[in-house]
């Protein structure tokens, strides 16, 4: 029985993956918007989160944060790329340590909200709400701690007119944030729920 139940496991892991990949090659992945990108990656991520784990949020973390670092790397990503420049080892932790936590802490934040959940519905959705604003939260927490004093980052505080980090943070996600959390409280927390009835999760 526990070996069916890993073999399944690896199964849905591995469909997850593929999904991530697949988001990435089609360009489906993410949308540029300004020096930024609005990522869609968060939703595959949070119905592993939420279904798998915090462990299976940590690994397809990781595969997203691989395919942004070799973005970085490969200057696909003018942003992450001039921070490659800068540092290897920040942009790594940035890109690739960043996105692993957003998907260890949103299977965990999933958990408690279960536990609080009599009606097994509303933490599917906190649950998608979360893993993208948890990746928003993270990603741009690191980018000011290390690199706002960086060349690129204090041109676009001239042009966005930012007062400061947290301004500039709120500047730089604005409407784009927001679409990602709706993105993923709706197609995550509902896919996810969707899929939780079906294998009686």
């Amino acid at each position: 029985m526990e070996k069916k139940l890993n073999v399944r496991y690896l199964t849905e892991l591995a469909f997850l993956v593929a999904i991530i990949l697949v988001m990435k090659l089609t360009g489906l992945s993410s949308i540029p918007v300004g020096p930024l990108n609005m990522t869609l990656t968060m939703v595959p991520i949070a119905i592993g989160a939420m279904l798998m784990g915090p462990m299976a949020g940590g690994v397809l973390g990781m595969i997203y944060g691989f395919t942004s670092f070799y973005d970085a790397v490969s200057g696909a990503s003018v942003m992450t790329g001039i921070f490659f420049q800068l540092s290897p080892i920040h942009t790594f932790i940035l890109c690739v340590g960043m996105r692993i936590l957003v998907g260890v802490l949103a299977g965990w934040l999933f958990r408690l909200f279960q536990k609080k959940d009599p009606t097994r519905t509303v933490c599917y959705f906190l649950g998608g709400l979360c893993t993208p604003l948890l990746n928003t939260v993270l990603f741009m927490s690191y980018l000011v701690l290390v690199f706002y004093r960086s060349d690129f980052i204090q041109e676009r505080v001239a042009v966005l007119g930012a007062t400061g980090p947290l301004t500039f943070i709120l500047l730089s996600v604005g409407v784009q944030g927001l679409i990602e959390a709706a993105t993923g409280a709706v197609i995550g927390g509902g896919v996810a729920k969707g899929v939780a009835q079906a294998l009686k999760k």
